[in-house]
Parts: structure tokens; C-alpha cells; sequence
């Protein structure tokens, strides 16, 4: 497994936790973990080369589009089955939008994915972008990341947001502090409800290179008390439960595993039309992506107690997940 993920290697992580279980069921699996510049790839790519030398692999699975170009490779030099995992919605407008580097990512997304031997999908969003966009001659898989439901609708609430705020409608946002997490949208639509008896406060939790310009927006706005920031936490269940509504604004998602925690938390829940958000929300709770004025009102009728509750998600048990996972890659075996 190739990935740029540093939680893959910590057993405490639930990344980390979902390696040990791969390794159970399948025997053995090795993780080369690739981050940095291109250096790095370059030289863990001799990394990867020198260890499919040593051992005979069955298959190989990568995460990010990078990760999949040096799948791609070592399995044209050693002829090793390999599987393209997308977990981004690489194919929405808003994607390429953002920035060069994601022009050309999509461009090299199309060339693997008419070479993979399998695709792993994390939302029929993600499916239906790669069909649309002709990817149809690989059998592609959608499993999203597990979420463990039973433990979320169990958890005991450690921090209770209305104790930590009082008096307030708490309107939660998790994630990490990113542009394409179209937060910004968020606190300009909250300047426009302050006013209201509810006194709503946004509540930023997370981390991100898109801090720091939020806090100046923040400050620009003279929203501070109508906003406030709060770096990541472990009690993020608690904060799900004790909101009085969670809030996803993205441009561009591939699952949205926010919102799987939050609907399973019980939380009330608005969404822009990304990631899973059209298989858990009822359509008056999802708005299109970058709708200010679309915001705003779903914000005003959360306030004023008019907003539906979100379907239950459908959630694989462990094994179930295991078992589909395992499948994904035996799929890759058989071309």
C-alpha cells in the first residue's frame, strides 16, 4: 500500500487501526508511506522498487493520484496487479477551479485510470464523475471509509457545547482549515444573522493553512463574538451531539465523513451538494456549492427551528466492510 497518510502507521489512529485489520484478513500487508516534494517521491520510489524485489506481492493499492503514478509504475516494471484508489471528487469543476497543480492531477487521473486493474471509490458521486467521464472498462468499487456507528451512537458526551456556550445556536463546522472547505462563505453568511434572538455562534474547529486568513476575516467583520476558532479534537462526537447544527460548506468532497459522524450523532445538518450529502439529507437541507443567498436562508430557517433531520446512513459492519475491501482487490487480480 502506498499512502500519504501518517496515520496509516499509527496503531492508535483509526487509519491505523483500520491497517491491522487489513492485515488480519489478508496476511500481510506492507505500507510505504510517501509525503514531501518530489525528491521524496522519487526516492521512495526506489524504496517501493527495491522491496518488489525482495518479496513477491500479490497487488498494490494507492490513495492520491500521485501515490497511483507510482503504483502505475512499479506495476509496468514488475508486473504486479494494481488498484487506484480516488477518495476526492477529482472530476467536479470546483477541483480543477482551485488551483494549476489540480489541472494537472485530472490529466493524470485519466491516464491511470484507463491502466488501473481496479478503481475504489469512496461515493457513488465519485462513480458516477469517472462513468461520465468514460471510465467504464474497470469494474469500480464504492466502499467509503468505515465508520463505526455503533460506537458513535454510544459514545458519552464529554464536552457538552451548551454548557461551554451558553445560550447560544451553536452552528458547528470540523474539518481541516482549508480552501476548499469554503469556510470564508460560511462566516460572511453569518454576519447577516446576528441580529437574530437565537444569538448563533460559528464555531470553527480544526486546523489549516486557511486559518489565519479566516481570523483576519473574522476580525475584518467584527464577527468575534460570533465566531470563534478551536483547534482539532479527539471529543469530536461530542461536539456533533451537542450542536445545534453542523454545517459543511465545501466546494468539492469525495465522501464527507463529517457528515456520516455528524447524521449518526444526531445532529441537524446542512450540506452544499457535494461528497455523500444527497444520499443522507433530504434535498431542502443541501444547497448548491458557493450559494451564499442559498446559505443564508437555510441558516435563518435553522434558527427559526424549520429544518429537517438526516436519513439514516446506510453502514457496513466491520466484517462487511472487510469483506467488500478484500473484494475490491481480488477484482484487481482477475484482469
Amino acid at each position: 500500500m502506498i499512502s500519504g497518510d501518517p496515520g496509516v502507521l499509527d496503531s492508535a489512529s483509526n487509519a491505523g487501526k483500520r491497517m491491522e485489520w487489513y492485515r488480519e484478513m489478508l496476511g500481510e500487508v506492507d505500507i510505504l508511506l510517501c509525503r514531501g516534494n518530489i525528491f521524496s517521491f522519487i526516492d521512495k520510489f526506489l524504496m517501493a522498487l527495491g522491496m518488489t524485489w525482495q518479496k513477491k506481492y500479490t497487488a498494490i493499492t494507492a490513495q492520491d493520484i500521485e501515490h497511483a503514478f507510482l503504483a502505475w509504475l512499479l506495476s509496468r516494471l514488475r508486473g504486479v496487479p494494481w488498484q487506484m484508489q480516488i477518495h476526492t471528487d477529482i472530476f467536479s469543476p470546483y477541483f480543477a477551479e482551485q488551483s494549476f497543480k489540480n489541472r494537472i492531477r485530472i490529466l493524470l487521473a485519466k491516464f491511470l485510470l484507463s491502466r488501473a486493474d481496479g478503481v475504489r471509490v469512496v461515493s457513488e458521486r465519485i462513480k458516477s464523475s469517472l462513468t461520465a467521464c468514460g471510465i467504464s472498462h474497470v469494474a469500480i468499487t464504492v466502499l467509503p471509509i468505515f465508520v463505526d456507528a455503533e460506537y458513535i451512537r454510544l459514545y458519552t458526551i464529554k464536552t457538552d457545547l451548551h454548557k461551554k456556550y451558553p445560550e447560544r445556536f451553536i452552528i458547528l463546522m470540523a474539518s481541516r482549515i482549508t480552501k476548499e472547505k469554503n469556510i470564508a462563505m460560511a462566516v460572511e453568511v453569518i454576519k447577516e444573522v446576528t441580529t437574530h434572538p437565537r444569538d448563533p455562534l460559528l464555531l470553527i474547529v480544526g486546523e489549516g493553512a486557511e486559518a489565519a486568513h479566516l481570523a483576519r476575516l473574522t476580525k475584518g467583520l467584527a464577527l468575534e463574538r460570533n465566531v470563534r476558532f478551536e483547534p482539532f479534537t479527539d471529543d469530536l462526537i461530542s461536539y456533533f451531539k451537542t450542536c445545534d447544527l453542523f454545517l459543511l460548506a465545501s466546494n468539492y468532497e469525495g465522501c464527507g465523513m463529517t457528515l456520516i459522524e455528524a447524521s449518526l450523532a444526531g445532529a441537524k445538518i446542512i450540506s452544499t451538494d457535494v461528497g455523500i450529502a444527497s444520499e443522507i439529507l433530504p434535498p431542502e437541507n443541501i444547497i448548491p456549492v458557493g450559494d451564499k443567498l442559498a446559505l443564508s436562508a437555510k441558516i435563518f430557517n435553522a434558527l427559526e427551528g424549520n429544518i429537517s433531520p438526516a436519513l439514516e446512513p446506510k453502514i457496513q459492519t466491520k466484517e462487511e466492510y472487510l469483506r467488500l475491501y478484500k473484494e475490491s482487490l481480488e477484482i484487481c487480480l482477475k484482469k
